[in-house]
């Protein structure tokens, strides 16, 4: 009977530390894809930046 309590409580504490280390994965999944997409925002905004600065820096070049 014992053996049996046991074996219940240790499959418990087996599907908690399943859980937790899942939830743990999903957040820094999660960070990571908050951090690259704000890096990639940035980056494009500069590349917009600078490709319109390089269209009016052309015109004034030519004359």
């Amino acid at each position: 009977m014992s053996q049996v309590t046991s074996m219940r409580n240790r499959h418990r504490f087996n599907s908690r530390m399943t859980r937790i280390v899942l939830l743990i994965s999903f957040f820094f999944l999660f960070g990571r894809l908050v951090y690259s997409s704000i890096g990639a925002w940035q980056h494009h905004q500069d590349k917009k930046q600078s490709q319109q600065s390089s269209l009016t820096m052309s015109p004034s070049a030519k004359e």
